[in-house]
């Protein structure tokens, strides 16, 4: 057994010795590393890593690891953050009436696959109620109108508060939310039902039927502010043919967006992704 671990995901401008640097803190503080993976981006001219190592044996506490390792980051310019093992996120999801992906990622919770609590479904219809009744879990209808969507959004940001949440999953969503909103909370990952950048907006099953193209996609994306354009987390394709309508498009569509969300989640989760600028680089 592993027992309890520390992750670390860095990034900085790439120099030479950084991977023994960073192994010497762990080592020099009595850590045992036992995952690691890099990855240098020579066209920003950046390095970026993560690295998870046993807690057992660890000379420095918890409490003070950050302010230890900070010292070491400052000269290196690096953004970093760092994680531990036994701290179960805490994650929102909001909906509007499409149901697949809300069951698929509460069955998987449910099963185990997905290490989180899930306190919280917001949604701006009652129409998926009864799930969350079914599962135990607080379910508040915050409708969204042109003219009231900076109070709502303010009301959801109090109750992400309240239920302290990291994370929230947009399980088909269908609301734009506001760049203030995103910048008080951006941890946001959606679910599109296109291959990014194809097909963006609205309608996408619609217009790749009348484009007669032979695959579709779905795609799982951090939030910013310009809409379907954030750091893509995790995407897949299907084959369709000339036969396929477009509730069949929409069908094999559905399944690829429950797997294509649920494998970003549970990326996120395991801390495994290092964002910078709209690019990601996942420790799969």
């Amino acid at each position: 057994m592993k027992g309890d671990t520390a992750t670390l995901l860095i990034s900085c401008p790439d120099q030479k010795g950084l991977v023994a640097k960073i192994a010497n803190f762990i080592y020099s503080n009595g850590g045992n590393i036992i995952h690691a993976d890099q990855h240098t981006d020579f066209s920003a001219g950046l390095f970026l890593l993560r690295v998870e190592w046993q807690l057992e044996g660890f000379h420095l506490p918890r409490s003070i690891i950050e302010s230890v390792f900070a010292a070491n980051a400052k000269p290196l310019q690096a953004e970093w953050s760092l994680h531990f093992s036994d701290t179960v996120p805490r994650v929102a999801i909001w909906v509007t009436k499409q149901d697949h992906c809300l069951l698929d990622l509460l069955w998987r919770q449910h099963a185990g696959e997905i290490r989180a609590e899930i306190p919280l479904i917001i949604s701006n219809h009652t129409d998926l109620y009864p799930i969350a009744n079914q599962f135990g879990i607080e379910f508040y209808h915050i409708p969204i109108t042109e003219e009231n969507k900076i109070q709502q959004e303010a009301r959801q940001l109090d109750l992400l508060r309240e239920y302290r949440i990291d994370l929230v999953v947009l399980a088909k969503y269908m609301q734009i939310l506001t760049p203030d909103f995103i910048n008080f909370f951006p941890n946001v990952i959606n679910i599109h039902h296109s291959f990014l950048p194809a097909f963006a907006g609205a309608n996408p099953y619609q217009r790749a039927h009348e484009r007669g193209v032979k695959i579709i996609g779905a795609t799982a994306h951090y939030i910013t502010a310009d809409l379907d354009e954030g750091p893509i987390i995790e995407q897949d394709v299907v084959r369709v043919s000339h036969r396929d309508t477009v509730a069949d498009l929409i069908r094999k569509g559905k399944d690829l967006e429950r797997i294509v969300l649920a494998r970003a989640v549970r990326l996120h989760l395991q801390n495994r992704i290092l964002v910078y600028g709209n690019r990601t680089v996942v420790f799969a």
